[in-house]
């Protein structure tokens, strides 16, 4: 991260951590309270200090975009689950092979996207995902398939917290906060395209379409990979129905099942703001 604080006339933070690094060890430097407060790991995890940690992992990943120029980007959410099928294979542990056509058409997507991105020099159209495994792997691979970059956003969990290898380095992000990192999911978002997947991907599917309905985010092109699934999965109309949401709401998302499809959407998207 570049630091521009080294035009400035004074010393920096980060010579002066180096300076204390080298100063005589005395039972008053060896304590605690002689550290730096901002090169203090036990410090700035104190219940205390929540506030400035929340505020950070919402700066961190802002200047590093900023630096890197990215200005809109597209969004893939889904299972960390779905497994790509080898010879018509998935991996036992993997949900039903039957699936691992998503895991293609979130590579193909992202591929297309990127294509985008890359007449704009990689500022606009950026593929962003979680970061791990799964679907979020497919939507990496597609910007690298393509040449170009994409972000990851990944949190550390108990399982499922390595970020995938089709991420580009400089642009992958963990957290602590899952606050933080949806908040970082929507507020570049020029789309958002969503996979089959858990619990994780309707939290993330139905935050951002509340703050769409309540008018607190622009519409954007909202896009549900697999009909069967998702009407399946969640009785709409039954929604409708009881009073719960308006039958414009449904218009907030649109079903697709090819890449291809989806590009068409966003390519013909007309801005409500």
């Amino acid at each position: 991260m570049k630091d521009k604080t080294r035009n400035h006339r004074f010393r920096d933070s980060h010579q002066d951590m180096i300076a204390a690094g080298a100063t005589p060890q005395t039972p008053q430097t060896r304590a605690p309270a002689y550290r730096l407060a901002f090169n203090d790991p036990e410090f700035l995890t104190r219940d205390e200090l929540r506030p400035m940690r929340l505020q950070l992992e919402l700066m961190k990943p802002q200047v590093v975009m900023d630096e890197r120029g990215v200005q809109s980007t597209i969004v893939i959410f889904g299972s960390a689950r779905i497994r790509e099928a080898v010879n018509g294979v998935t991996p036992k542990t993997a949900p039903p092979a039957a699936m691992a056509v998503y895991y293609d058409q979130a590579r193909r997507f992202a591929a297309l996207m990127t294509e985008r991105s890359l007449k704009t020099y990689g500022r606009e159209f950026v593929v962003m995902t979680g970061g791990g495994p799964g679907i979020m792997e497919a939507g990496n691979r597609g910007a690298d398939d393509a040449g170009g970059q994409s972000i990851g956003l990944n949190i550390v969990l108990p399982h499922e917290q390595a970020p995938n290898p089709y991420v580009t380095p400089d642009l992958c992000f963990n957290f602590h906060y899952f606050a933080m990192r949806k908040m970082h999911f929507l507020m570049r978002s020029r789309a958002v395209a969503v996979f089959p997947g858990g619990f994780g991907t309707l939290d993330e599917t139905f935050e951002a379409l509340t703050l769409v309905q309540t008018g607190r985010m622009r519409p954007m092109p909202f896009l549900l990979f697999g009909k069967d699934y998702w009407q399946r999965l969640i009785d709409w109309d039954l929604m409708v129905e009881n009073g719960f949401i308006a039958q414009e709401d449904l218009a907030l998302f649109s079903f697709v099942e090819t890449a291809e499809e989806a590009v068409e959407i966003i390519d013909g998207w007309v801005d409500q703001c």
